[in-house]
């Protein structure tokens, strides 16, 4: 599986900003898919996940109103939705995905969980 990141930039505070992660390879739908970020000297904050039948879909607490994951079925994206940001939200920002048997009903939330991962995007939020 490869994922690319894209989306990333200067943000003022305040406005909306959508993250893409493209991703390829065999038997997707047995896949979840989550973004994380990290900000300087901090670990890998799990944002928000979804399996990739786009059936369940799981969210930090710290981004739950305002960030939104989703499918995007026509491009094999992943698509994180960023509202009201906050000077807070600047870090960098991953996308990761794991294998998960459709008879695995939990959302794994730790980044060593995650196998692949893409190269990263930074988000910078200005005040």
């Amino acid at each position: 599986v490869q994922l690319e990141e894209s989306g990333g930039g200067l943000v003022q505070a305040g406005d909306s900003r959508r993250l893409s992660c493209g991703v390829s390879g065999s038997a997707l739908n047995l896949y979840t898919v989550a973004w994380f970020r990290q900000a300087p000297g901090e670990e890998y904050e799990l944002l928000a996940a979804i399996r990739w039948t786009g059936d369940s879909t799981k969210y930090a607490d710290s981004v739950k109103g305002r960030f939104t994951i989703s499918r995007d079925n026509a491009g094999n994206a992943v698509l994180l939705q960023m509202n009201s940001l906050e000077p807070d939200d600047t870090a960098v920002y991953y996308c990761a995905a794991q294998f998960t048997p459709f008879s695995d009903s939990t959302f794994r939330t730790q980044s060593y969980e995650y196998r692949y991962w893409g190269q990263g995007t930074q988000v910078t939020i200005s005040s």
